[in-house]
C-alpha cells in the first residue's frame, strides 16, 4: 500500500508475511510446544529525503560552540602532528649525515613565489581598508573594554554577564568594570620584527632595538613581495642552500639600512598600524551600512589572503605567549614571561603559527537587539559569540556572514527570564 503526499515524497506500508514460531513452554507439569503467528508492518520512506535534510543541517547547523580556551599552563597544540615533524627531522638528519643538500623550493630557499605577489598586495590593501573602516565605525558604534580583564563588549551599554576573573572580581561579584575601548580592543595588534634579510643575522636580545616593530601581517606581505620604501627587504636572485639545519650558502650577510622615523614612515604607519588609528581621529561616515559591508568584506579577504600566504611562507609563534615572528626561524629575544619562562631563560618556544595567531578573532558576545535590555547571566547559554570586528560591522548594518551565523546563534530563540528555567 502506497500513500502519495503533496510535497513530493512517497511513503509505503509493507506487510511482512506471517511466520509461525514454536516455543517450548511448561504448562502444568509437562512441557508443551506452543505456536503462534506474528506479523510486522514497516514504514518505508523515499531514500533521499532524510539524507538531504541531514546534509543541509551539516552544511549550516543551528549553533556551533566556540573553540575551547587553551590553559595557560600548557603549550599550544602543534598545527602539524608531532609524528610527521619527527619523521621529517629524521629524514633531514639522514641527508645531513650523507652530506646531501636539502631540497628547497621557493620561498623556503629565499626566493619569491611569483603567483603570491598579487595576493600580498591585495592583503595589504584590504588591511588598510579594514583599519580605516574600524576607526570610522567607532564613531557610530560603541566598544567597551574591561578595566580588570581582557574581555571586550560591542554594544550601547556593557553586558551584565558575571564572568570577570580580573583583580577584585570577588568584590564585584564577577561583574565587569567597563571603560570605552578603541581599535586595539576590536582588532588585537600582533607585531613582529622587520628584518631586511630574514635568512641573515638573527635578532638577538642585545640588538632588538635595531629593528622596527610593525604589524605581523605587514611584515608577511613585505616578505611575500610587497615593496615599501620605508621598510626595504632583500630580494635574492640565487637560492639559499642548506644541509640539514645548517645554511651553507646564503649569498653573504648584508646589513640593511638602519630604521629611521621620517615623515613618510610616520604617515605609512598611520595607515597600517592600529595604534595610530584611535577613536575620534577619523570622521563620521555618511553611509554607515555601506561602510560596514566594505569593512567586513575587507576583514574576510584579509583572513583568506593570510591563509594563502601562510601555506608557503613560514610564520612562527611562541607556544606559551602571543609573540609572532615572520621568517624561517624565530628570534632570540628573551622577553617571554609565560608559563615556566625561567626554565627557558626567557626565550620563546617557537612553533609553526596558524591564522588565529596572526589575526586573533577576539570573540565577544553577540547582541541581537542593541536597543533592548543588556545581556544577563541567566540567559548566557542562549547567546552566541562572534569576532569583535564582525560584531561591530553587523551592529552597524552589515549582513551576517554565513560562516559566522551558527556561531552567533542567529536561529536560536532567546526565551524570557521566566521561561529560561523551563527550557530544556
Amino acid at each position: 500500500m502506497e500513500i502519495l503526499h503533496n510535497n513530493g515524497f512517497c511513503v509505503s506500508l509493507i506487510d511482512i508475511n506471517r511466520t509461525r514460531m514454536n516455543k517450548l513452554v511448561k504448562v502444568g507439569s509437562r512441557p508443551r510446544q506452543i505456536a503462534w503467528g506474528m506479523s510486522r508492518i514497516c514504514c518505508e520512506q523515499s531514500p533521499g529525503t532524510s539524507s538531504k535534510r541531514y546534509e543541509r543541517y551539516q552544511r549550516q547547523p543551528q549553533n556551533v560552540d566556540l573553540p575551547e580556551l587553551l590553559p595557560k599552563k600548557k603549550k599550544k597544540p602543534f598545527p602539524v602532528p608531532i609524528k610527521k615533524m619527527l619523521r621529517a627531522s629524521r629524514q633531514d638528519k639522514r641527508l645531513a649525515r650523507m652530506r646531501i643538500e636539502k631540497p628547497l623550493e621557493p620561498p623556503k630557499n629565499g626566493l619569491l613565489v611569483p603567483e603570491l605577489i598579487p595576493v600580498a598586495y591585495e592583503v595589504l590593501d584590504n588591511w588598510k581598508v579594514l583599519i580605516r573602516g574600524l576607526s570610522q565605525l567607532l564613531n557610530v558604534g560603541t566598544v567597551y573594554g574591561c578595566r580588570k580583564c581582557p574581555q571586550v563588549h560591542v554594544g550601547p551599554v556593557g553586558h551584565q554577564i558575571q564572568d570577570c576573573y580580573g583583580t577584585g572580581s570577588q568584590r564585584r561579584n564577577s561583574h565587569h568594570s567597563w571603560v570605552r575601548g578603541s581599535v586595539n580592543d576590536v582588532l588585537i595588534p600582533i607585531e613582529s620584527y622587520h628584518q631586511f634579510d630574514p635568512f641573515g643575522w638573527r635578532v638577538k636580545h642585545e640588538t632588538r632595538f635595531d629593528y622596527d616593530r610593525i604589524p605581523a601581517i605587514v611584515e608577511l606581505c613585505i616578505q611575500a613581495g610587497v615593496e615599501l620604501p620605508q621598510y626595504p627587504s632583500r630580494r635574492r636572485t640565487a637560492p639559499v642552500r642548506m644541509i640539514g639545519k645548517k645554511v651553507i650558502d646564503r649569498g653573504g650577510f648584508v646589513d640593511g639600512p638602519k630604521p629611521h622615523r621620517s615623515e613618510d614612515c610616520i604617515s605609512l604607519l598611520a595607515e597600517l598600524d592600529t595604534f595610530s588609528n584611535q577613536q575620534g581621529q577619523s570622521s563620521t561616515p555618511s553611509n554607515v551600512e555601506e561602510l560596514a559591508e566594505k569593512t567586513l568584506k575587507a576583514y574576510l579577504n584579509v583572513q583568506r589572503g593570510v591563509a594563502r600566504l601562510m601555506r608557503k611562507y613560514t610564520v612562527k609563534t611562541c607556544g606559551y605567549c602571543s609573540e609572532v615572528h615572520v621568517g624561517p626561524w624565530g628570534h632570540n629575544v628573551k622577553l617571554c614571561g609565560a608559563f615556566k619562562h625561567q626554565w627557558r631563560d626567557g626565550k620563546h618556544g617557537w612553533q609553526d603559527a596558524v591564522v588565529d595567531d596572526v589575526i586573533p578573532p577576539n570573540y565577544v558576545w553577540h547582541v541581537r537587539d542593541p536597543t533592548g535590555p543588556p545581556l544577563r547571566s541567566s540567559l548566557r547559554s542562549f547567546y552566541g559569540k562572534a569576532p569583535a570586528v564582525v560584531e561591530l560591522c553587523v551592529q552597524a548594518g552589515a549582513e551576517i556572514p554565513e560562516e559566522y551565523r551558527p556561531m552567533m546563534r542567529a536561529d536560536v530563540v532567546i526565551p524570557d527570564s521566566e521561561e529560561a528555567r523551563l527550557a530544556a
